[in-house]
């Protein structure tokens, strides 16, 4: 099961990669991994560093896939975002989180993508 999730996960990440890339972000970094957690995608957007969690789901009839990116997960992406701002040194710049869902449905191979921008802050 934990292989066909991250199957999803990936697939997910790759059609939110493409999704932001048509509507004008420049990928920086894929699944920048430390210690403290891990970042799905960073971009810049305009004058913005935007730190992207991507979730995938096969529908949203349990709900929405940002649902759980919980406080939790939140703090955690927070964190491991501070630590990359140090690691390049990126202070003086403006900085964004967002969440990327993506909905998958196999039986007609597409899907819907919605990005939600500034989904959440933390102080």
């Amino acid at each position: 099961m934990h292989s066909f999730n991250k199957d999803i996960g990936d697939y997910g990440e790759s059609l939110a990669e493409s999704y932001l890339i048509s509507i004008g972000f420049i990928i920086i970094h894929k699944n920048f991994k430390c210690k403290i957690g891990e970042i799905d995608l960073i971009c810049r957007d305009g004058d913005y560093i935007v730190f992207v969690e991507v979730k995938s789901r096969y529908s949203s009839r349990f709900g929405c896939p940002s649902d759980s990116v919980t406080y939790r997960k939140q703090k955690k992406i927070f964190k491991t975002a501070q630590f990359y701002i140090m690691k390049y040194m990126l202070h003086n710049n403006n900085f964004r989180f967002d969440v990327a869902e993506v909905i998958l449905n196999t039986s007609d191979n597409k899907y819907n993508i919605s990005l939600i921008k500034n989904a959440f802050q933390l102080i």
